[in-house]
């Protein structure tokens, strides 16, 4: 068993080149055969462009606010919210506030 400290996570990626010049920046902290949670960092104003995922996700707001914009709508995602999306589902965010959060993503043991 593993345990993240993601306000530690967080003043961290908020510190690295990465974020600094692009404005967002990622840590993968759990990778297996079925499951990765990734936490990432966006500043206000910052976009992540349109993509999809081949298997299930759900993003979880920790701090800030997300926009997150589907074909059909657009969900405001402040902290505390976790929509669950669909494989294939097309898709980019917006923060519109300094903001954290943790991408769980899962995988078929087919």
């Amino acid at each position: 068993m593993v345990v993240y400290d993601l306000g530690a996570v967080e003043r961290e990626l908020r510190q690295e080149d990465a974020y600094q010049r692009a404005g967002h920046t990622a840590r993968t902290l759990v990778r297996s055969a079925d499951l990765r949670v990734v936490a990432l960092v966006m500043k206000a104003g910052a976009r992540i462009a349109e993509h999809q995922a081949p298997q299930s996700a759900s993003i979880q707001t920790v701090s800030g606010h997300l926009r997150l914009h589907l074909p059909d709508r657009t969900v405001d995602l402040p902290a505390g919210q976790i929509p669950a999306l669909a494989p294939g589902l097309r898709h980019d965010l917006e923060a519109t506030a300094d903001t954290m959060f943790v991408l769980t993503l899962g995988f078929s043991q087919s």
